[in-house]
């Protein structure tokens, strides 16, 4: 048995490039600092004493900020190459984390959160363009599913990590943020060498298609969108619901968010491997549904074991989903557009990080957890059937 769980293993990560690699071992680098952003609406609340729905608002404008910086990060990464875009993000990110710290007045955190949402997510399209330029399109799946198992060994060590360092003082996780970005931004230097160039056309080649006017593409945006406002009640929501109403400490909230974190590690890359030799579309439709069943779960029972088994059920469906909606999108981006399609991805998941946070905590706070919970088992149904019915738009060009 153990044999042949190493052999899908060893199956599932051969032949990728070895730019992939250090990819892939640059965002773990990067994500083992991520310990800010699982803990923000604790440190709004509990460490500057906000109410909780003008906590949701101040996040909500880190994710306006978001929007801005994934377009522009798409745009840098077609003119001055996805690796230079990267490492311009990560050393302003490092900078941007510890002048936070500097902030304890409501006006400046949220111009602050703006700002730094900006400048942390410019990285997201750049990294993800990198992977796709780097991989043939039927790596892609593949390559796309080893760097989110990266990112999530390091968001397995920084919400655990984070959690404990959060008891002697929520400065600790600002300063390892911003140090693991500078870091990050060092290794970057060896991933250069191998860029490939965006492509641009020539005067005789058709007209690179914008993601503006590619019509499958916007749609499969509107349900990316309502994946990702599922998403982000699991970093906003879920640990306000754990800490008040289940009375977990904020290490046990980081152990919580760490099983996600190693349940892909173990599972992604064997299923991911199993998804890219099927339909992608069906794929992603799965996904959702699991999304949507774990989150509507929740709060059927209060007991620790039960909290850990819908993490499982959503974690599963996240596993499906997310790697398919990259490798989807790569498939469908001329080559010298890609940074703005990944651009374009990553702009639906800001709005909904804009939305999410202040729309989840409102919801938290006025009508119940159970009713959030609810909603969020609502809208998976609705992106399942919006994948399915998407199905016949997105094969493969």
């Amino acid at each position: 048995m153990l044999s042949r769980i190493v052999g899908i293993y060893r199956a599932s990560f051969q032949g990728l490039p070895r730019q992939i690699w250090i990819l892939a071992g640059i965002a773990l680098v990067n994500r083992a600092g991520t310990m800010v952003f699982p803990f923000l609406s604790l440190y709004f609340t509990q460490r500057q004493g906000l109410d909780v729905v003008v906590a949701g608002r101040i996040i909500s404008l880190y994710g306006v900020g978001a929007i801005v910086g994934a377009w522009v990060g798409g745009a840098l990464t077609d003119r001055i190459g996805a690796m230079r875009t990267q490492q311009i993000s990560l050393f302003l990110s490092g900078i941007g984390f510890l002048s936070f710290l500097a902030i304890d007045e409501l006006v400046p955190m949220a111009i602050g959160g703006f700002i730094l949402g900006a400048v942390v997510e410019s990285f997201r399209p750049a990294n993800m363009a990198a992977v796709s330029q780097a991989s043939t399109p039927l790596q892609q799946p593949r390559a796309f599913g080893l760097l989110r198992m990266a990112v999530n060994i390091g968001m397995g060590i920084g919400p655990a990590v984070g959690g404990l360092l959060a008891l002697y003082g929520y400065h600790w996780l600002f300063i390892i943020d911003a140090t693991t970005c500078w870091i990050a931004a060092l290794l970057l230097v060896f991933a250069i060498r191998g860029e490939r160039r965006p492509e641009r056309p020539t005067e005789d080649a058709s007209p690179v298609r914008s993601p503006l006017n590619d019509g499958p593409f916007l749609a499969l945006l509107s349900i990316v969108f309502l994946v990702a406002m599922l998403f982000f009640q699991v970093f906003t929501v879920l640990p306000l619901y754990l800490s008040r109403d289940l009375g977990f400490r904020e290490d046990h909230v980081g152990l919580v968010l760490g099983m996600n974190a190693l349940l892909i590690v173990l599972f992604e890359m064997p299923l991911t491997a199993w998804g890219a030799t099927k339909e992608r579309v069906l794929v992603t439709a799965g996904g959702a549904a699991l999304i949507g069943l774990g989150l509507a779960m929740t709060p059927w029972f209060a007991s620790v074991s039960w909290i850990y088994i819908t993490v499982v059920v959503w974690t599963f469906g996240e596993m499906l989903c997310l790697p398919m909606f990259n490798a989807i999108i790569a498939g469908r981006a001329d080559p010298a557009a890609v940074g703005r399609y990944m651009g374009m991805y990553t702009i639906a998941f800001s709005i909904a990080f804009v939305v999410a946070p202040s729309l989840g905590a409102a919801v938290y706070a006025r009508q119940g957890a159970g009713t959030l919970w609810l909603a969020c088992g609502a809208v998976g149904v609705v992106a399942t059937a919006g994948c399915l019915a998407l199905r016949r738009y997105l094969a493969p060009r």
